[in-house]
């Protein structure tokens, strides 16, 4: 069964809707900034891709701003602009026909932050009832769920900066088993005190003060990664549900899909990276030959950018495919970073380009063809790439509307 993507919403630190983030990275337009959300001054770490100037009341109702977090607030309004790219009304959907799949890195961490501080400062009858699921890993999905009457398969998934991808495969997975329509992808915020320390225990969090310095993946000035908030929703249906509904228009196929998992690293083994890409080639019914870009994790760490690069080559050969990674603009935003990549994936297919890695100075030593501007191309399929924090490798295969799959 064809899985076809109908509609794309987008909250990133670059752009609010798919089309202002389209054209700031064409741009090639940076958002990573010094924290502004909080003072970093006490911090290791200040530089951060922060959204600016979304005021959430101007898009929801003010009876759901109390019960939720930033990273809910942004989710919700990327389901709304997802639903309505794809021409969809999810009231008027019969009642169990649409699902809600999203990720999650690490939950409602502002919101988590204020009531404990509440708790701490005046006393546990200051702290909110909604604490009780407002922090949740899975509350994107039952807020989503409940705004848009959803009551089809819904879940969500946990699997770090891979868990976008994996969400959206899960989602794929739902609708060839029936559903005929699945909202899916993930929007992560937690640049707030609590979570900024959280992230820094990890240790790979970049520590240069500059922007244009901080997060310089397969360069060798590499040093880190800057985090950022934000994400995108998809709306994914059956081919056949979407034709017959008259969809404006279908951005692509999720076409492949493949996730493994490193083995410990006391075991010396290797990155699995490489076995994900193939297996979703041959999930797609692709060659490495087919690909004509792909869209990395670009972790930012000399030693994971040596792994990736090292499974694309192994792959693909040494230069032999564009590699690219418009998160340099954006910050690495956890479950919601691939899901964005894909976005990006499906844009480049459409409008015959590929978005640049900013700030860049490729090392060598990677033998990728790194595109660093702007690159006019034909598109046809892509392949994104995302890891995270234990291992967790996915990969997807997208192809082009022309591309029955």
């Amino acid at each position: 069964m064809t899985v076809a993507v109908t509609g794309l919403g987008v909250t990133a630190p670059t752009g609010m809707g798919h089309r202002a983030y389209w054209a700031a990275t064409l741009r090639g337009d940076s958002a990573l900034r010094r924290i502004t959300h909080f003072d970093p001054a006490p911090y290791p770490a200040k530089v951060a891709g922060e959204i600016s100037g979304f005021a959430a009341e101007e898009h929801l109702p003010g009876r759901l701003l109390p019960q939720t977090d930033r990273m809910t607030r942004l989710a919700l309004v990327a389901a709304d602009w997802a639903f309505a790219d794809a021409g969809i009304e999810p009231a008027e959907l019969p009642e169990y026909a649409g699902g809600v799949i999203t990720a999650s890195h690490s939950g409602g961490f502002e919101f988590g932050q204020n009531e404990l501080r509440a708790l701490w400062s005046r006393g546990g009858e200051y702290v909110s009832a909604y604490q009780s699921f407002a922090w949740f890993y899975a509350v994107n999905s039952g807020q989503i769920s409940i705004r848009n009457g959803l009551r089809g398969p819904s879940s969500v998934v946990v699997s770090d900066q891979a868990g976008g991808l994996d969400a959206l495969a899960h989602a794929r997975r739902q609708i060839r088993k029936g559903t005929g329509l699945v909202i899916s992808g993930a929007v992560d915020a937690s640049i707030c005190p609590w979570g900024w320390v959280a992230q820094l225990a990890g240790g790979d969090l970049s520590t240069v003060p500059d922007p244009h310095r901080a997060y310089l993946p397969f360069d060798p000035a590499a040093c880190g990664h800057v985090p950022g908030e934000g994400g995108a929703l998809l709306v994914l249906e059956d081919v056949g549900h979407a034709e017959r509904r008259g969809a404006p228009h279908i951005y692509g196929y999720l076409a492949g899909h493949a996730a493994t998992l490193d083995p410990a690293p006391w075991t010396g083994g290797g990155s699995a990276l490489g076995r994900a890409i193939s297996a979703a080639l041959r999930d797609a019914g692709v060659t490495p030959a087919d690909i004509d870009v792909v869209f990395a994790d670009a972790a930012g760490t000399p030693e994971r950018d040596r792994a990736e690069a090292a499974a694309i080559t192994e792959i693909f050969g040494a230069g032999a495919v564009p590699v690219t990674a418009p998160k340099t603009m954006t910050g690495r935003l956890y479950s919601g970073a691939a899901p964005l990549d894909l976005v990006a994936a499906l844009l480049s297919i459409r409008d015959s380009v590929i978005p640049p890695t900013v700030g860049v100075e490729p090392a060598a030593e990677y033998g990728l063809d790194l595109v660093t501007s702007a690159r006019p191309a034909t598109v046809g399929a892509a392949l994104v790439l995302a890891r995270g924090t234990g291992g967790f490798n996915s990969a997807v295969v997208v192809l082009g509307p022309d591309h029955r799959h």
